[in-house]
């Protein structure tokens, strides 16, 4: 009797496996897709992984009483499997053509937009400008409405000269605030080399799919100071109180990373310091956790 019981329990515990891995099998296959199959063949394939998915738990609900208890549980699980495998494929494939569609238009880019959005995410600062996600809420060219990314990466320059200084709106600016800002856009480009960094398919998978820059001689109103994204907001104002209590501009960047995951103020010789003391990881992973 315990002999037969373990071997159920092994058998239960594998066909748990088995269902657990089908997701991200399906995940895996739609990813192989060489070239990204029609709208059609995906929502076919959701639709089947549903209606397996359906059968799976009417037999679990007592259809198919008259198959032996094994078959049975082989049946529910082989149906299952299939079906979440077949989900997996199709909403994965749905989520790659949204994305593929949220593209900026070639007869817009370099134009002159008027934009009102809220800016997502800590913007980051360097010597040279802003840069900060903007969730573009309202786009128009020429006064009219125009179909724009919902999500863009914008840079608000400050200029090279030795007279370059942060206006007091840049320095204003924070997470989950709503502006009107002029822009101009284009779609993300970077440098594909064998082996290296690919910033196009970063970007792509953070669901930039355009970037561009604020111009800077035309006004930027802040329209509203919360927004949204209230978490960002919370780490917006412990980035400010970190930035107001510590004199120390190198201990404070390094603070922010270890509290809130801003890496942004930490200079390229304190992360080769870091690299070479090993604590590079540390300081990279324990403000985000």
């Amino acid at each position: 009797m315990a002999s037969g019981q373990a071997v159920e329990s092994v058998h239960t515990g594998w066909r748990l496996a088995l269902i657990g891995l089908a997701w991200p099998a399906g995940v895996a296959l739609q990813l192989q897709e060489r070239t990204l199959a029609d709208v059609p063949w995906h929502l076919a394939s959701l639709g089947i992984g549903v209606a397996l998915m359906a059968m799976a738990v009417a037999l679990m609900a007592g259809l198919g009483r008259s198959l032996t208890p094994r078959r049975r549980s082989a049946l529910i699980t082989a149906t299952a499997a299939l079906g979440l495998l077949l989900m997996a494929v199709g909403s994965t494939g749905g989520r790659a053509h949204v994305r593929l569609d949220d593209a900026l238009p070639a007869t817009i880019e370099g134009r002159d937009l008027q934009v009102v959005g809220v800016v997502a995410g800590l913007p980051q600062r360097s010597s040279f400008g802003i840069r900060f996600a903007f969730e573009i809420e309202d786009a128009r060219l020429d006064g009219e409405p125009v179909a724009v990314p919902s999500r863009t990466m914008l840079g608000w320059y400050i200029g090279y000269g030795d007279d370059a200084r942060f206006t007091p709106q840049q320095i204003a600016l924070g997470a989950g605030q709503r502006w009107s800002f002029t822009v101009r856009l284009r779609r993300p480009h970077a440098l594909i080399n064998p082996h290296g960094f690919d910033g196009e398919l970063q970007s792509f998978e953070d669901g930039i799919r355009a970037v561009g820059t604020v111009r800077a001689e035309r006004p930027a109103v802040q329209v509203a100071q919360a927004a949204g994204h209230a978490v960002d907001r919370l780490r917006q104002s412990m980035r400010d109180a970190i930035d107001a209590t510590v004199a120390d501009r190198r201990a404070a960047g390094v603070l922010a990373a270890l509290a809130i995951g801003d890496q942004s103020a930490i200079e390229r010789s304190d992360w080769d310091l870091f690299r070479q003391t090993g604590i590079a990881h540390l300081v990279s992973i324990s403000g985000l956790h």
